[in-house]
């Protein structure tokens, strides 16, 4: 069985580039680069050749498993310029341990996960140009693993194609931070407690689609995602979830839900976290994982404890939020640094500054060779 070895890669480049958009045309996930990168791994010889080859479309068989039985994974990952015009990816270990997780999850073939870095770098220096200059622009990486195999069984793969296609993209909010109103949902369920939650499934997000568009209708941006009788928090919309807390002895407390199965490990998360409990005062603030409902979220907000509220991803880094609707009844949210609450505004700037190598902190800045 062959393993994934990046010193293998075939590269074929387009014979008709394209002209890179300027940054105030770029719209998220609807402008690509010129070239794609696959490769196809099979039950009885492993993982094939890498190739990079011009962009284009699949051919499949209407039997195709990933067609019927959502033999689908996806990561989601940035490449950034940096002052120096050096290209870098944020944290990228971190990406392919969960790409791998979900994998084994989804019976789909695991990776050598540094091999695959190693061939978004050739990737990345191939499509260099394509990677805007600016902070908050970046390049919008998607590998993505699917089964392949023809039939209408449902059992393993025995056939799969790891790829990565790129999408352009500008900051996610254009004109400075732009708080969200969120409905706190529990008529129905994004994860469970032993299910699929905690992996980055395609399958996971198609199922929220329908009620972020009825809390759409209400006036929200996203659903606040609850579980359980007691409302337990777990995420916010396809984002992790944080809430900043004053105690009664004035010490405050920033808690985000743990990682017990139920929500996708965010790298932005796990950023957020580290971060905070690096920098922030310890004789004043706690950085707590540990379960938190909505009825607590109520309860501070109604005693003037709710200090600020933020969502942690790779696509808006922090979203700030300023409401949240539970059954009909409004909780507000601070916001009072331009939009934003001071930890989320900090925050975003700390890991910015690292995407973007104006400082370095535990090797999460990677620059693409």
């Amino acid at each position: 069985m062959s393993a994934l070895d990046a010193s293998k890669l075939e590269i074929t480049k387009t014979t008709t580039p394209k002209e890179p958009l300027a940054n105030d045309k770029l719209v998220f996930g609807q402008s690509f680069t010129d070239h794609i990168l696959e490769i196809d791994w099979t039950k009885e010889e492993g993982w094939g050749t890498p190739k990079i080859t011009p962009y284009h479309n699949f051919q499949m068989d209407p039997a195709t498993c990933v067609l019927h039985y959502s033999f689908e994974l996806f990561e989601g990952m940035k490449a950034y310029r940096d002052s120096q015009g050096k290209i870098r990816t944020f944290r990228p270990d971190k990406n392919m341990e969960r790409m791998n997780r979900t994998a084994k999850r989804a019976s789909l073939p695991t990776f050598d996960g540094e091999e695959f870095i190693k061939l978004l770098d050739k990737f990345l220096a191939l499509e260099e140009r394509f990677v805007p200059q600016g902070k908050g622009y970046s390049l919008y990486l998607r590998p993505t693993l699917i089964g392949t195999s023809i039939g209408l069984g449902v059992s393993s793969p025995t056939k799969a194609k790891l790829y990565c296609i790129a999408s352009p993209v500008g900051p996610y909010f254009g004109a400075g931070f732009k708080p969200v109103s969120l409905e706190a949902t529990d008529y129905a369920v994004r994860a469970w407690p032993k299910g699929v939650g905690a992996y980055k499934l395609g399958a996971n997000y198609v199922s929220c689609i329908e009620p972020q568009s009825e809390a759409a209708k209400r006036g929200h941006s996203q659903n606040l995602w609850l579980f359980g009788e007691e409302g337990e928090i777990t995420e916010v919309g396809a984002m992790n979830v944080f809430f900043a807390f004053e105690n009664d002895d004035k010490t405050k407390e920033l808690v985000t839900a743990p990682l017990d199965g139920m929500i996708l490990p965010g790298v932005t998360r796990d950023s957020a976290i580290q971060l905070a409990r690096a920098r922030l005062d310890s004789k004043e603030w706690s950085v707590s994982e540990r379960k938190l409902t909505i009825h607590e979220v109520k309860e501070r907000a109604a005693k003037g404890q709710l200090i600020e509220a933020f969502g942690t991803g790779t696509a808006a880094i922090v979203a700030p939020i300023n409401n949240i609707e539970f059954r009909g009844e409004n909780i507000e949210v601070p916001c009072t640094a331009g939009g934003s609450g001071e930890i989320a505004k900090n925050i975003c700037e700390w890991i910015q500054d690292i995407q973007y190598g104006v400082e370095e902190f535990e090797n999460w800045s990677r620059v693409a060779n």
